[in-house]
């Protein structure tokens, strides 16, 4: 396990509870039994604040770190669309690594592609609550 990963994983500034939510989701790996719960405030489809709480591995914790910090700030469609990049990455063209998953260099490698689920988790959930 890369070194950085544990770093990155262990920056849990958004691993917060956000009682005041607009937007909500809980979501399990079937494959694994990860589990992360994402609570998000929305407005004028822009994510504001992003809340995310894991029972889970370091490569499923690294991923919503990431992700919380990439996304706040952030339109709901642009989100959409680092989703889907970030699930082609693994699904289908290993190539497609555009500037919007830069931030995700050290987690989209090949020696984690096992991992590919504990990774695409946090997107999964995300893309959910964002796309209703």
């Amino acid at each position: 396990m890369n070194l950085e990963i544990i770093n990155i994983a262990a920056n849990s500034k958004n691993n917060k509870d956000i009682k005041n939510h607009t937007h909500y989701l809980k979501l399990k790996n079937s494959t694994c039994g990860d589990e992360i719960q994402i609570k998000l405030i929305i407005k004028e489809d822009k994510i504001i604040n992003f809340g995310y709480q894991t029972a889970s591995c370091i490569y499923c914790q690294a991923s919503a770190s990431l992700l919380s910090k990439i996304s706040i700030n952030s339109k709901k469609d642009k989100i959409v669309k680092l989703c889907d990049d970030a699930k082609l990455f693994f699904y289908k063209d290993k190539k497609i690594f555009n500037n919007n998953l830069k931030l995700f260099s050290n987690l989209f490698i090949k020696e984690n592609f096992a991992r590919k689920d504990c990774i695409l988790l946090p997107f999964k959930a995300l893309k959910k609550i964002v796309s209703n």
